[in-house]
């Protein structure tokens, strides 16, 4: 069973982006290829209760196990050396990425505190957007026991645009509410 998000890009958005962007051929029209949610530890790289609370928010949120993140040099200002674990990271992709999708436009984003709308500046300069949380609490797998620990969360959409403006069409007839300027 496809999510309702994949079905109405095949059948709505596929179709508008043809017409809108004027592309001669299906395979031309950019879609998602991935969603990444991150969440750095920062100076909680010690704290293995903290850890496992992030480790356990991201399970809940995507349904799928974290992996840890390491430093890939040292950095002495930064008190980090290589190898140390930074962060923990989810990769969504097929059927999760689209049902993840879902309930972030329609349940997470409605639930975040004095939302008005996703910054249309956040792309990265080849239609990949991302967005920051700053409590992660706006998720409705979350509930009122993780509110003693709150940390950020970042969420990557990768795409297969290689303009802004393709990325941010094909979000925008996904039903991303962009802020209006």
């Amino acid at each position: 069973m496809k999510s309702p998000l994949y079905r109405a890009y095949k059948e709505t958005v596929v179709p508008r982006l043809k017409e809108r962007m004027g592309y001669a051929n299906v395979m031309q029209i950019p879609r998602i290829s991935k969603v990444v949610l991150n969440v750095g530890y920062g100076k909680r790289t010690k704290e293995n209760s903290f850890i496992e609370r992030v480790e356990d928010t991201l399970r809940r949120i995507s349904g799928q196990k974290p992996v840890r993140n390491k430093a890939k040099k040292s950095i002495s200002n930064f008190k980090l050396r290589e190898g140390t674990e930074i962060g923990s990271s989810v990769t969504l992709r097929g059927d999760r990425m689209y049902d993840f999708l879902y309930k972030f436009i329609n349940l997470t984003l409605p639930r975040v505190r004095d939302f008005r709308g996703l910054n249309p500046r956040s792309f990265d300069g080849k239609g990949n957007y991302t967005i920051g949380f700053k409590e992660h609490l706006a998720f409705p797998e979350i509930g009122g026991d993780a509110a003693d620990q709150i940390h950020g969360l970042e969420v990557t959409i990768s795409t297969t645009a290689t303009k802004n403006e393709d990325g941010k069409a094909l979000l925008e007839e996904l039903g991303f509410p962009f802020k209006k300027k």
